[in-house]
């Protein structure tokens, strides 16, 4: 997407090769299993083999997360999508110990999360990464300065401090001149805005949602989406945000993960997830969104032919279909698809007419 820090080099298991430097959080192998015995399931390959209605029958117990792995780059926008039950809340949730993982790995700043006691899980969670919920969790009979500062005043903050950091962050998500208002005088979008400014009081290194806009009318979503866009590219938090919506895991993800059953289906940015689906399951994601939206111009290039002239305009192999449209039917030769001076290949009308027309 346009507001990522870093373009992909390629999609992989993890995104360990997507970004080229250390990631912010790291996963490997987490199981979460409820019910009883759990443990002896993640230490059997046989019981961990089974599907989930067949574990139940057999044990009793539940694998919500089964065997996930992935990393998340700093700056990212990372987007955790499933259907319900698929298991996402629950993997957000084992990321900051909210619900202890059965087995795994979690890395966050190369400290192993896992091992983290009582007091360093405090620590973390007051000062190191933040979660924005569905239900906004506002203390009632706190003004929206007093709830956006409340984290900081837990933390010992001085009040004069407090609250010109809380002013900052109102500023910062549009709620300027609301300082004094209470919860119960706010709209909805208006008190999720009191949730995100009190997620970024603390200054946090990592910002997770948990399906934060689900409870939003249409329109209101819509602009808290537009709104943690710019929140991203104006302050560079990583952000891993949980959602069931594919429209809204596409116009936030850098990056997004698909989960079914507890596992990992695929992992991709937008482009790649509607251009290479891993399955069917993703192919019947993704059946419905407009292609020429999402693929850029490398999914429909094509190696040049004698016949064509190479003098043509250039395009970026990134620019997204859509976006080149213009460009490639009033030019009178292919357009170039160029990356660092090297010609990866071209696209004429052909190949951008056979993209918009199938949307028709």
């Amino acid at each position: 997407m346009q507001h990522s820090p870093q373009q992909p080099a390629s999609s992989s298991a993890t995104g360990s090769e997507w970004f080229g430097v250390d990631p912010v959080i790291s996963v490997r192998d987490l199981w979460k299993v409820f019910g009883p015995n759990a443990s002896q399931v993640v230490a059997s390959d046989e019981l961990k083999s089974l599907s989930r209605p067949e574990l139940m029958d057999r044990t009793g117990a539940v694998a919500a997360v089964r065997g996930v792995d992935f990393d998340v780059a700093p700056g990212e926008m990372f987007v955790v999508m499933g259907l319900s039950g698929s298991g996402k809340s629950t993997l957000v949730r084992c990321l900051t110990r909210l619900v202890e993982p059965t087995a795994g790995a979690i890395t966050f700043e190369g400290e192993n999360i896992l091992e983290a006691d009582a007091k360093r899980l405090r620590d973390l969670r007051r000062n190191k990464f933040s979660m924005v919920f569905q239900h906004f969790g506002l203390l009632p009979h706190r003004t929206v300065a007093d709830n956006v500062g409340y984290g900081l005043e837990i933390r010992g903050v001085p009040r004069a401090k407090r609250g010109e950091r809380s002013q900052e962050v109102i500023d910062l998500v549009g709620l300027s001149g609301y300082e004094k208002s209470y919860p119960d005088q706010l709209s909805g979008g208006m008190q999720q805005r009191v949730g995100l400014a009190r997620a970024l009081a603390g200054d946090p290194d990592v910002l997770f949602f948990d399906e934060p806009f689900s409870a939003l009318d249409p329109l209101i979503r819509r602009d808290m989406q537009s709104e943690v866009i710019r929140l991203h590219r104006e302050v560079g938090k990583t952000m891993v945000f949980i959602t069931h919506d594919l429209s809204e895991a596409l116009k936030l993800g850098d990056r997004i993960l698909i989960m079914r059953d507890g596992q990992v289906v695929q992992v991709g940015t937008g482009d790649e997830l509607v251009g290479a689906p891993a399955d069917d399951y993703v192919r019947d994601f993704v059946k419905d969104v407009p292609r020429s939206h999402v693929l850029t111009l490398k999914w429909i290039m094509r190696p040049p032919r004698p016949d064509d002239e190479l003098d043509g305009p250039e395009l970026s192999p990134e620019t997204v279909v859509r976006e080149a449209v213009r460009s490639v039917l009033s030019a009178d030769k292919p357009v170039k698809v160029v990356r660092d001076g090297e010609l990866l290949g071209v696209v004429a009308d052909e190949e951008i007419l056979g993209v918009v027309a199938g949307e028709a």
